[in-house]
């Protein structure tokens, strides 16, 4: 069960109270999860945990200490607050130290659905089993975890400082093979509202692209036109926009002498990216980091680099606010959106690319990542897709990928989760034509 507002507010006032160091700053958590997985075609596991914990951190003469307890009885909570204190003696003075936030009023952003974290247990049977269904009848063996989990999170300092939300998220992905092991689909989707995840089309497009991938033939490495599907175009695009690692030369956003690129068009114009916490398809937490209100916040508008993210230490260093953001991932074009349909007529070759894996960051300085393509590409040839082909490994800059004359056309921005993340996370992000993307070698992985 989630702690409400009251009973977590209770419990970090205890664990305010079990410490008399000269600051001091604690979270309590709760969490109700369940699951559903399958494989082979087959029910596997079913299970359900709750769980609640909190932690503690204090600072004595500057030096900080931490420590967490998995329950929140008396005796937990006095056992956290005194190894928090004693780290905080033998530890060096934190220079980072910035005193904790005094009372702040906080607009609530929404993103809870009662009846995700108390889901029907025989409504999620039925949406497995009906896949599983879908399956056999397609000659595919199907395989994919279904999640639903109910969060509860208050945060509270010694300066008088409180903020508490709930959250829900439910999520399922598929991954459908052909037999022989020659074809794989996969499809990824969540929602805070499990009345909105569509389980069918989840399924429904996992199993049309195990089909449809199978028959692959090698192409060699190179340079291709690509267009990106939603869910490859959000496990590559991460972006970061931290303030301090521009001002030190460890970003793309740094420029020569100290300076950074804000202000500069470093994307496509039609490109904007920005947080918004209150967004009805993505809502997010109503603080940002380190507490302060969250705001509705552009980095990128029309192309343009507006500004980064400064963390409250960092705007100190440097006579500047904390940045209220991000809390969520909007990357979305200025003009009407592109079906993936549409790309696909106005490509003359190039290839489709389902999703990305075990991508891996290689050049901070460029925002230079490598991975590899699976669960379906597919080559296009005068507005139509010829024939599936063997994975390839990439070697891709994001900025490259979204400069400024490489972008042909912008998708839809729809709610998305990164392969890589399992479901837990979600942004809202478009299917991408780009004119040149950077394949580096083929793969035999299906």
């Amino acid at each position: 069960m989630l702690l409400t507002e009251k009973e977590t507010k209770a419990v970090c006032e205890k664990l305010l109270s079990y410490t008399k160091a000269d600051d001091a700053e604690v979270s309590v958590s709760s969490e109700d999860f369940s699951h559903l997985r399958f494989a082979a075609n087959t029910f596997t596991t079913s299970g359900r945990r709750e769980n609640a914990g909190a932690t503690v951190t204090v600072w004595i003469e500057k030096k900080r200490g931490s420590a967490s307890a998995n329950d929140i009885d008396d005796a937990s909570l006095k056992t956290a607050a005194q190894e928090a204190e004693r780290l905080a003696r033998i530890s060096p003075v934190d220079r980072e130290y910035v005193p904790t936030l005094g009372p702040y009023t906080y607009k609530p952003s929404g993103g809870y659905v009662d009846a995700t974290v108390n889901i029907s247990l025989s409504d999620r049977a039925r949406a497995i089993d009906d896949i599983i269904r879908a399956c056999e009848k397609e000659s595919v063996i199907g395989a994919g975890f279904h999640q639903a989990r109910g969060g509860a999170a208050g945060y509270a300092s010694r300066n008088g400082n409180f903020h508490y939300r709930r959250s829900t998220l439910v999520s399922l992905s598929v991954t459908a093979r052909t037999p022989d092991g020659a074809g794989s689909g996969y499809f990824l989707r969540n929602h805070f509202d499990v009345a909105k995840l569509d389980t069918k089309r989840v399924s429904r497009q996992a199993i049309d692209k195990a089909i449809h991938s199978k028959g692959a033939r090698a192409i060699e490495a190179g340079t291709y036109p690509v267009i990106l599907e939603a869910q490859a175009a959000d496990d590559l695009l991460r972006f970061g926009f931290d303030a301090r690692s521009a001002d030190e030369g460890r970003s793309p956003y740094s420029a020569p002498g100290g300076k950074t690129k804000v202000g500069e068009t470093i994307f496509d114009e039609r490109l904007n990216i920005y947080s918004d916490p209150w967004h009805p398809e993505i809502p997010a937490s109503p603080w940002a980091e380190d507490g302060i209100p969250a705001e509705k916040i552009y980095f990128v508008r029309n192309g343009v680099l507006e500004q980064l993210r400064y963390s409250r230490y960092w705007a100190k260093e440097k006579g500047k606010e904390p940045t209220p953001g991000p809390v969520n991932t909007i990357l979305e074009g200025s003009q009407p959106g592109a079906s993936v349909p549409d790309m696909i007529k106005a490509m003359d070759r190039g290839l489709l690319v389902s999703r990305f894996w075990y991508i891996r960051a290689v050049n901070p300085r460029t925002a230079l990542f490598t991975g590899l393509t699976r669960d379906g590409v597919w080559y296009i040839e005068g507005g139509k897709i010829q024939h599936p082909v063997r994975n390839l490994r990439f070697n891709q800059s994001i900025l490259e990928l979204l400069a400024p004359g490489n972008i042909d056309m912008i998708g839809v921005s729809e709610r998305v989760s990164g392969s890589e993340t399992q479901g837990r996370g979600a942004s809202l992000t478009p299917a991408l034509k780009v004119k040149q993307f950077h394949f580096t070698s083929q793969s035999d992985a299906v």
